[in-house]
């Protein structure tokens, strides 16, 4: 039995029926025994090919997806990075994995050389399954790069895996693992504010009550028909309730490989979409295009809206030029996850980012000091609960935690009356960019390894699409050029979206007094003198 909870909070937590004996091993041959012939996958494969798959046949793939894992030397306990796009191969390995015991680590369609090197490093994991060639870029020369560094197995999911092992199917089929439902069962990526991203252990016990809750929160059922198009592997679309959710609840998953408004518009229609996820940035594309694009959404109930703060002026557009509900979501891959609630009142919905998924989900809303705020004042979020973490990989972040167990979100929240939370900002050194999170620190590391860089700060710089856009402020006694430094963090290995969207250089920092200054108080003066800069 795993340790990732205090043992009176785990005691609690499975006499208060949050937590069962379900595993992920045996999630999919259950839901295969409950639901059968019923369409569980749309999507298109590795190869570009249409596939439609029941929940009998899913759990078949994946049961021989776990045979040639397997006979590549996987095993129970095994930690395996797994970095898919949106197609079906993700679910059949991701699935596999999980069938033999291993430890799926969750890595983005985005992630390169830096980022999966971190995750193996910090892991120990034993192997890497990913793609082929994915939107013009080969993973196969990125598995490479990883592995002259760490001695990982590679499996590919394409018809030419060139020095690597494929990733299709075994002849016969592997039976699921019987792993311990308090033990580890998959690592998640945090959103970081220093450095790269720690990992996150989620137990079988806690994610599945998360899974489960949040399926019957929001209503799921056989004849839900979730569209999938933000990148599967982010807990929003996984869990919220996202692939897992739809699975467990018996509906159809449909994976989009493209979010833009005319190919997603084009799926809803064909594949009558009743539900789908998405970040503010993207929701307020698909409102923008509603009117340009001749698609009948007729289908679909329900748009939810998670990731980052939705604008209430977008949220009072959704029913009128999309035609359906809004729900608003509001969670974190530590854990807490918030929910409107479709019996809410209007305002609720429109105003707030909803109520936390369980009665223990204990929340508290503090001053800089710690001290209880008013009600209704804003204040730094802190949470504990039966699906909150106690800590990251390798133990307790004393920055993250405090010392009763809370975890310290970063969030700045205002607490309603009706328990429902309203997002007023961040607190951590982070940007979040259309829903994904940049730590300012593991950017400016980069940075400052330029030969000609003298330092850099990252600072975020308000946009009305994506929320927040990045700026480094860089400091030089001979400047590069912005496009140099661009290939200098491509060439590192940077993720594309982590690369500043914007460069300012400078020939000093603004200080105090005795000549020092915080980075935190650095980044605030110069976003302010940015901010200034761009009204004038």
């Amino acid at each position: 039995m795993g340790d990732y909870y205090p043992a009176d909070f785990a005691a609690r937590y499975r006499a208060a029926g949050y937590w069962t004996d379900e595993t992920f091993a045996r999630f999919l041959p259950d839901a295969a025994a409950r639901f059968g012939d019923a369409e569980a996958l749309v999507g298109t494969d590795h190869a570009g090919e249409r596939v439609r798959l029941s929940y009998r046949d899913l759990d078949a793939a994946a049961a021989r997806t776990a045979t040639t894992l397997r006979e590549a030397g996987i095993v129970a306990g095994d930690r395996v990075i797994v970095q898919f796009p949106n197609i079906t191969d993700y679910v059949t390995a991701l699935f596999g994995v999980f069938r033999l015991g291993a430890v799926p680590v969750f890595a983005l369609p985005a992630h390169r050389r830096s980022e999966i090197s971190h995750f193996a490093e910090v892991s120990g994991a034993k192997a890497y399954l990913t793609v082929g060639v994915h939107a013009r870029f080969d993973h196969r020369q990125l598995a490479r790069e990883v592995v002259r560094q760490h001695p990982l197995t590679v499996l590919v999911a394409d018809p030419d895996p060139q020095e690597f092992t494929a990733l299709a199917p075994g002849r016969e089929p592997t039976g699921p693992a019987d792993p311990d439902p308090e033990d580890l069962a998959f690592l998640q990526l945090s959103g970081g504010t220093t450095g790269m991203s720690k990992l996150i252990p989620r137990t079988h016990a806690d994610y599945l009550y998360s899974v489960r809750e949040s399926a019957a929160i929001c209503g799921l059922g056989p004849d839900t028909r979730m569209l999938v198009v933000l990148p599967a592997a982010h807990n929003f679309p996984m869990s919220s309730p996202g692939i897992l959710g739809v699975l467990h609840a018996g509906g159809t998953v449909v994976l989009g490989p493209d979010p833009s408004p005319s190919a997603a518009f084009a799926l809803i229609e064909s594949e009558q979409i009743t539900a789908t996820a998405l970040v503010p940035p993207l929701a307020m594309l698909w409102l923008r295009s509603r009117p340009l694009i001749d698609a009948d959404l007729s289908s679909l109930q329900v748009l939810q809206v998670g990731g980052a703060k939705f604008p209430e002026e977008a949220a009072r557009r959704v029913r009128d030029e999309l035609g359906c509900s809004l729900q608003q979501v509001f969670g974190m891959a530590e854990g807490l996850v918030n929910y409107t609630r479709a019996d809410d009142p209007e305002e609720l919905v429109l105003t707030s980012q909803g109520r936390p998924i369980s009665p223990d989900d204990e929340v508290r809303v503090v001053d800089d000091g710690g001290a209880p705020v008013p009600e209704g004042e804003p204040g730094h979020l802190l949470t504990r609960g039966p699906y909150t973490i106690r800590g990251y990989l390798g133990g307790v972040d004393a920055e993250s935690f405090d010392t009763e167990g809370f975890y310290r979100t970063g969030d700045i929240v205002r607490r309603l009356p009706t328990g429902h939370l309203v997002v007023e900002g961040r607190a951590k050194d982070q940007i979040n960019r259309g829903g994904e999170k940049i730590a300012a620190e593991e950017v400016e590391n980069h940075l400052v390894a330029h030969p000609d860089v003298v330092d850099a700060a990252l600072i975020a710089v308000p946009d009305s699409l994506l929320g927040e856009r990045s700026c480094a402020v860089v400091l030089a006694t001979d400047p590069p050029t912005a496009a140099g430094l661009r290939e200098f963090l491509t060439a590192r290995g940077v993720a594309a979206y982590k690369v500043p969207d914007r460069f300012e250089f400078v020939a000093e920092y603004p200080t105090t007094g005795v000549g020092k200054i915080s980075r935190r108080e650095l980044r605030r003066r110069l976003g302010d003198a940015l901010a200034i800069a761009d009204e004038s």
